[in-house]
C-alpha cells in the first residue's frame, strides 16, 4: 500500500497525538532526547513466543482440543464442547458452529511491552474457521479482557475473514492486528508484562473434521521513540536471493472490492513473491475466479486471501503471515528485527524478509514516491551494504528490483517516529517484518532464526 487504510490511519493519528503531548511537556517545547534519536540505554526491545511443537500443544488448557503428533504437530478438535451461533457482521448470515478451545500458558514477556502482534498458521477446510484471542497482564498487576485478534479462515465462503473494531479496556486498544498500550509515550508508564492466547476452533455441527492449528504466538515489543537510527555496519560481501518479481501497479483497478485494487496490494504482492521463492504455487482451481485476461492471477488471489473485511484492506500483518502458511510446508510469523545486521542474517540463510516502511520521497533516493505505509521484500545486499529489494510499487515486473542506500533504508524501516508532509509527526513501523520460511527449516535457517530471536 502507498497510503494508510482507515484502521491503520487511526493508529498513526493516536501515536502522533501521544508524541505531540510528550514533546509539549519538555521545557521550551523541545523534543525529548529519546525521540530525537539520542542514545538511550536499553536492553532487548522485542520478545517472540510461538507454540508449534507437540510438547507445546500438550501444554496449556484443553477444552475439547487435542495435540496431534507428526511431521508438523498441531492442535485439533477432539470433541466439541458446545455450539455457538455466529452472526457474520459483513454478510448478515447467521450460522451455528461446534467449537473447542485451547488456552496457552501465561507467557511472561522478557520485554515490558507497549505492543503485541499475534501470528498463527492453520489449515481450515471448508466448513471450519478459527478465532484467535489475546489477554494481557499489565505491569500494575491487572489482567485485561480477552481481545479478539482475528476471526480467520483461508477462504471466504463460510465467514468473512476479519479483525474486530472497538476493543479497549481504557488501558490498551486493539488496532486491527496490534494490541497497543494507550499511553506508550509516558516514561515508566504502563506496560504489558505478559500475555495468553486462546484459540477457538470451529466446525459445522456433526462434521468429522475441523481446523488444524500448526503455530500460534505473538511478538511483544517496546521499541523506543526515535526519529533517526544509526546505520549498522555491513558485512562487506554481496548476497542476493532469486525471488520472483511482481508489481502491484499492474493490478491497478482490478477487483476494487479488495482494498480498492492493486495500487494498495503491496502486502499480498510481497507475500506472493516470497511464497513462490520457496517453490509454492497457487492451485489452478483457486485461481479460476480471476479474469483470464489478467496477468499474474496469483497476486489477485493473494489480495482476496489476505483481505480483512473490518479493516477493508489487504495489509493486516497477521493475515498475511497466516496466508503464507496455507501453502504446503511453509510457516509465517510477524516480528520486529533490531537492525540490518539481523536482516542480513536471515537473508543469508535463504529467508527473504517483507518489511514495513514509511517515508517522504526525498528520504529514499531512487524510490520516486513517498508513502505513509508500504511493504517491500528485502532479497539481498550489495558488497557496500546497500539493500536490494523487490519493491512492488514499481510500474511493472521487470523494474521491481531496486537497490536503496543502506543508511536511508535502515532509518525509514527502524524508526518509530517521522516528520510527514506539512511537518506533522507520524509513526514508523519500528522494524516490523514478515518472515516466511519452511516449517521444517534447515540447520542454517534454524541458527539464523535463533540468532534474531524468533526461535
Amino acid at each position: 500500500m502507498t497510503a494508510p487504510t482507515p484502521r491503520r490511519a487511526v493508529l498513526v493519528a493516536a501515536l502522533a497525538v501521544a508524541t505531540a503531548a510528550t514533546a509539549a511537556s519538555v521545557p521550551g517545547g523541545g523534543t525529548p532526547a529519546a525521540a530525537a534519536g539520542a542514545p538511550r540505554a536499553q536492553g532487548p526491545t522485542v520478545d517472540n513466543r510461538f507454540w508449534f511443537s507437540y510438547g507445546h500443544w500438550r501444554a496449556g488448557a484443553h477444552r475439547g482440543t487435542t495435540a496431534v503428533a507428526g511431521a508438523r504437530p498441531g492442535l485439533e478438535i477432539r470433541t466439541a464442547v458446545g455450539r455457538t451461533e455466529y452472526a457474520d457482521p459483513h454478510t448478515g448470515r447467521k450460522s451455528t458452529w461446534e467449537y473447542a478451545t485451547w488456552t496457552s500458558p501465561v507467557h511472561g514477556s522478557t520485554v515490558p511491552a507497549t505492543e503485541v502482534v499475534t501470528s498463527w498458521n492453520a489449515r481450515t477446510p471448508a466448513g471450519t474457521w478459527i478465532q484467535v484471542e489475546l489477554r494481557a497482564a499489565y505491569t500494575d498487576g491487572v489482567t485485561g479482557p480477552w481481545y479478539v485478534m482475528g476471526r480467520w479462515a483461508s477462504g471466504d465462503a463460510d465467514i468473512r475473514r476479519t479483525s474486530v473494531d472497538g476493543q479497549t479496556d481504557g488501558r490498551s486498544t486493539v488496532w486491527t492486528d496490534t494490541l497497543a498500550v494507550d499511553a506508550p509515550a509516558a516514561a515508566g508508564g504502563l506496560r504489558i508484562a505478559g500475555w495468553q492466547l486462546r484459540l477457538t476452533l470451529h466446525r459445522r455441527p456433526g462434521a468429522g473434521t475441523g481446523p488444524t492449528v500448526w503455530l500460534a504466538g505473538a511478538m511483544a515489543s517496546d521499541v523506543p521513540d526515535r526519529f533517526t537510527v544509526p546505520a549498522s555496519r555491513p558485512s562487506g560481501t554481496a548476497h542476493e536471493l532469486a525471488v520472483p518479481r511482481y508489481s502491484q501497479q499492474t493490478h491497478s483497478g482490478r477487483y476494487p472490492e479488495y482494498d480498492n485494487g492493486g495500487e494498495a496490494w503491496c502486502s499480498p504482492t510481497s507475500s506472493q513473491m516470497v511464497i513462490e521463492h520457496f517453490g509454492r504455487k497457487a492451485d489452478p482451481a483457486a485461481l479460476a475466479w480471476v479474469d483470464p485476461a489478467y496477468s499474474d492471477p496469483q497476486v489477485c488471489h493473494a489480495a482476496r486471501s489476505t483481505y480483512d473485511a473490518a479493516y477493508k484492506g489487504c495489509g493486516n500483518w497477521s493475515f498475511n503471515a497466516a496466508y503464507a502458511a496455507t501453502y504446503s510446508g511453509l510457516a509465517g510469523v510477524v516480528t520486529r528485527l533490531a537492525s540490518l545486521t539481523d536482516l542480513e542474517t536471515v537473508v543469508r540463510a535463504g529467508i527473504p524478509a517483507i518489511t514495513s516502511t514509511s517515508f517522504r520521497a526525498e528520504e529514499l533516493t531512487g524510490a520516486g514516491y513517498g508513502t505513509a505505509g508500504h511493504l517491500m521484500t528485502v532479497v539481498g545486499f550489495t558488497a557496500a551494504g546497500d539493500v536490494v529489494v523487490n519493491d512492488p510499487h514499481a510500474p511493472d515486473n521487470p523494474s521491481v528490483r531496486r537497490v536503496y542506500r543502506r543508511a536511508q533504508w535502515e532509518n525509514i524501516w527502524l524508526r518509530t517516529k517521522r516528520t510527514a508532509a506539512a511537518g506533522k509527526i507520524a509513526s514508523g513501523s519500528g522494524g516490523v517484518c514478515y518472515l516466511y520460511a519452511p516449517a521444517l527449516p534447515g540447520p542454517g535457517q534454524v541458527r539464523a532464526l535463533r540468532a534474531v530471536g524468533v526461535l
